[in-house]
C-alpha cells in the first residue's frame, strides 16, 4: 500500500475570488474549473481544489482547509487494512465520471483525510 498526496481542498463561501488571491498574490496557476463547482489550481505543485459546500456529500463539511487528500494503488485493501485498525470511514462516495473511487476518514481532532483510488 503506497500512498502520495493528491491535493488539498479548500472549502469557501466565494470559489472564484478565492481562486484568483492565490493566482493574484501567491502566484498559483489556473488548472481549470470543476463543474460549476470551483476551480483547481496548482501552487508550486501542490493541486488545491477551492469549492463550496457541496451538496451531494452528507457529511459534515466546513469552511476553510477541509480535508487533505491521499491516492493509493490499491484501494480495496487500503480500505481494508485501515478499518481494521479501526479507523472510522466517514463517507464512501460511488465512482465519479472517471470511475475512481473515493471515501473520507477520520483522523484526530475533527481532520479528515480523502483516499482517493488510482486509475
Amino acid at each position: 500500500m503506497a500512498f502520495g498526496t493528491h491535493h488539498v481542498h479548500i472549502k469557501t463561501r466565494d470559489p472564484k475570488q478565492t481562486m484568483q488571491f492565490y493566482v493574484d498574490n501567491l502566484g498559483a496557476t489556473l488548472l481549470g474549473e470543476v463543474a460549476g463547482r470551483g476551480y483547481r489550481v496548482s501552487l508550486n505543485g501542490l493541486q488545491l481544489n477551492i469549492t463550496g459546500l457541496i451538496d451531494a456529500q452528507k457529511r459534515e463539511q466546513h469552511y476553510g482547509i477541509e480535508h487533505i487528500a491521499v491516492d493509493t494503488d490499491d484501494y480495496t485493501a487500503t480500505l481494508a487494512q485501515l478499518r481494521a485498525k479501526g479507523v472510522r470511514v466517514l463517507e464512501e462516495l460511488p465512482p465519479g465520471g472517471n470511475g475512481r473511487r473515493v471515501c473520507f476518514l477520520e483522523a484526530p481532532d475533527g481532520v479528515q483525510i480523502e483516499v482517493i483510488e488510482k486509475v
